[in-house]
């Protein structure tokens, strides 16, 4: 799961279903969002049962993802329920079209929550996704203000939505919305489901959208789907000092001090016990 700033180097345990309320060309897991339950292989699963096996796992977390979580609503709410109770964290993976009554019972039960921003326009939502932005925007706000932990992921893909002047646009209204301190991941499209003509994102595209978010004031800037780049690692924002050496989703080195920088002592963001 693309959540930096939860528990790093832990073991999450992932669970989803099948289909979506989005039609998004280039989804990569589209053999399950794009499909019914009785189009998949899937097992049935109450939640009691989703935590225990968490549990005899030895995961640290529940995570609902691969299909949008809210099409098993009910079912992720029970578990995510179930699971603070047995002392795991809980969070889900979403594309942030749901309503926000819904949405805030869920958030008493969750501890993080990934919003993918798709793009920063509507025309891009409707043309590519069958879906429309206002309400990820508005799903944006209301997680922001109830002070839940988020990071929110932009998958930039050539030709789609790697206009640099949008790029600009959306950060400064991250900055402005739901503030500075929020992680992004700037994540690498490859080819997939009904885009596979299209190239992979140029690194040169990546690292201009990241600096764009720098210069926006967004301090925790990653750059996803790129094994080894500097910019899977956290850095603190005051005095720069690595605190967390990664290579993709693997933690080599966390040299944090109870959520802060053991240099400048820069509090940073996120959950860490």
């Amino acid at each position: 799961e693309p959540v930096f700033h939860m528990l790093p180097g832990s073991q999450i345990f992932c669970t989803g279903t099948a289909s979506c309320n989005q039609r998004c060309q280039f989804c990569q897991n589209w053999e399950m969002s794009q499909r019914t339950l009785w189009e998949v292989q899937n097992l049935d699963a109450m939640p009691e049962e989703v935590v225990a096996m968490a549990l005899e796992a030895g995961c640290q977390a529940v995570s609902f993802t691969y299909n949008e979580p809210t099409v098993f609503y009910e079912q992720m709410y029970d578990t995510a329920r179930l699971a603070k109770q047995a002392s795991l964290r809980a969070l889900f993976h979403t594309n942030g079209t749901m309503n926000p009554k819904p949405l805030l019972a869920l958030l008493e039960h969750m501890d993080a929550i990934v919003v993918d921003l798709k793009a920063f326009t509507p025309e891009f939502y409707e043309r590519v996704c069958s879906s429309e932005l206002a309400p990820v925007l508005r799903t944006l706000r209301t997680i922001a203000e109830a002070s839940v932990h988020l990071e929110i992921v932009h998958l930039i893909i050539p030709t789609k939505n790697d206009d640099l002047e949008q790029t600009r646009r959306m950060c400064d209204w991250i900055v402005q919305t739901v503030g500075e301190r929020v992680p992004l991941h700037l994540n690498r499209f490859f080819p997939a489901y009904k885009l596979k003509r299209l190239p992979p994102t140029p690194i040169e595209t990546l690292e201009a959208a990241a600096a764009a978010a720098d210069e926006a004031g967004l301090q925790y800037v990653y750059i996803g789907n790129l094994p080894g780049h500097v910019r899977n690692s956290t850095f603190c924002p005051t005095c720069g000092r690595v605190l967390i050496d990664r290579v993709h989703f693997v933690v080599l080195e966390n040299h944090l001090r109870q959520g802060r920088c053991p240099d400048c002592g820069e509090r940073i963001p996120g959950i860490w016990s």
